[in-house]
């Protein structure tokens, strides 16, 4: 009866849905803040369930957290028939933030008919700062306009928004970047992106209740003349710009400071007239990006401190406490006085890796943060990574962030949630499977983690009916 029970468990935990695995680290507090991975799913810690997701896919390329939900676009995912045209239709899917799994696929339409059809037409997906979800193209170096769609989360409906004008300077553009309030109801609108292989950004403004124009003194675009390093001297492949909050009321939507991330540099901090603010020049060596074929950066506030998150490597990183080759992790780093990048303390790099499969070029990882305060009522983050086709995880910061370590006596809480049940026996499958020798996993104390751990929790779970 007891080896009928165990094969059903198996059964049962290989057919189960839900993500129960973890980056397997746990990292040390620094300066009173803590950081827990809450679930992953990637190429170096699920990679089979992951390489059988339809948003594992090289023409997935950006994702957004908002409201609880997890937001990943696909670029002409699906084919539709109508009468003698075949259609390319561009898909969101939505999966629930607190685990990973898949809530709905929402395919893409625009005035009702299929949205899709041409390169790259979701390219971008984000978020504003009042909630609203948009969805953006890919433009080529011959299209005289950039536009821009607000969506809708539950139906997958677009609303174009405008079709910013690029004026004479034609570039290709990537990845685009909001800031404030894209209906314009209830703040002012930045928009912005950058030129692939240039020197050109791009930058639209609308008052409240106005419509866009020129972001650069009435002109959409400028020329860039600084850069870090001073060998530079354009922004290489699928450059990303991130406008970050400004200090007080009046400015708070202006976008007048945003960073650019351009494959040949490390973030480097403009103003609106396009004066280099600040690089890396001053910043510790140890704090370089230790790769920057991978463009993404976002700033979050925590206990009155300003942090960082920018990408540490896309494909050659290292896992600095085993020194083996790692790939697509992200520095967590405190931002020094002042918000300088000179004087900031690194925190954690995370993951230890996504992934090492090429995803075709893409260069973005997309990054972004939400705010909320834990049961006793303290401030946290959550932090959402994605890196196109080889994983995404997602973080949990504070000052009273669960260490992730299982209440002394309870033996076989792999996941930390403070019970026994499948959930451990799939985080242990999952372990097994990418090779994971975290301590956590061994339950039954050979110094090991394998099968002989599958069986033990198995044990507690049956011991318990």
């Amino acid at each position: 009866m007891k080896k009928f029970l165990l094969l059903t468990l198996l059964m049962v935990s290989a057919a189960a849905t839900s993500w129960a695995a973890t980056d397997g680290v746990k990292y040390d507090a620094v300066n009173g803040i803590k950081i827990k991975n809450l679930w992953i799913q990637d190429r170096a810690h699920t990679p089979g369930e992951w390489g059988n997701q339809p948003y594992c896919n090289t023409y997935a390329r950006t994702a957004v957290m908002h409201d609880g939900y997890i937001y990943i676009t696909r670029s002409n995912a699906n084919t539709v028939i109508q009468g003698t045209d075949t259609l390319m239709q561009s898909v969101v899917y939505k999966l629930d933030a607190s685990n990973g799994n898949l809530v709905k696929e929402l395919p893409l339409t625009l005035d009702g008919a299929v949205y899709g059809n041409i390169t790259l037409s979701a390219n971008t997906i984000g978020v504003d700062n009042f909630g609203h979800l948009y969805i953006a193209p890919y433009t080529s170096e011959l299209a005289t306009e950039s536009p821009i769609y607000l969506l809708d989360g539950e139906t997958g409906e677009l609303e174009l928004v405008a079709s910013l004008e690029k004026g004479d300077m034609l570039a290709r553009c990537d990845y685009m970047d909001v800031m404030g309030d894209l209906t314009r109801e209830e703040a002012e609108c930045n928009i912005m992106t950058v030129g692939t292989s240039s020197e050109v950004i791009y930058r639209w403004h609308a008052d409240q209740g106005g419509d866009f124009e020129g972001g650069f003194e009435g002109d959409p675009y400028m020329a860039i003349i600084e850069f870090y390093p001073e060998t530079v001297t354009q922004w290489g492949y699928g450059p990303v710009v991130k406008m970050i909050l400004g200090e007080d009321e009046d400015t708070r939507y202006s976008g007048s400071l945003f960073y650019v991330d351009g494959f040949t540099t490390a973030p480097i901090l403009y103003d609106e007239t396009g004066t280099l603010v600040e690089g890396f020049e001053e910043v510790n060596p140890e704090y370089w990006p230790m790769d920057v074929g991978a463009n993404g950066v976002c700033e979050f506030t925590l206990d009155g401190r300003n942090f960082i998150v920018y990408v540490a490597a896309q494909y050659t990183g290292v896992d600095e406490a085993t020194m083996v080759n790692k790939a697509c992790q992200s520095y967590i780093c405190e931002l020094g006085e002042g918000m300088t990048l000179a004087g900031m303390e690194r925190y954690w790099m995370v993951p230890d890796e996504l992934g090492a499969m090429s995803d075709g070029g893409t260069r973005v990882q997309s990054m972004n943060v939400e705010y909320g305060v834990d049961a006793e009522g303290n401030e946290e983050v959550t932090l959402f990574i994605y890196k196109c086709y080889n994983g995404m995880a997602v973080y949990k910061i504070g000052t009273n962030v669960d260490s992730g370590e299982p209440e002394p006596g309870i033996v076989g809480d792999v996941n930390g949630d403070q019970e026994v049940n499948l959930a451990d026996v799939n985080a242990v499958i999952d372990m097994i499977l990418s090779n994971n020798q975290d301590k956590v996993g061994d339950v039954n104390g050979d110094h090991e983690v394998n099968v002989a751990d599958v069986n033990a929790i198995i044990d507690i779970i049956l011991s318990k009916q």
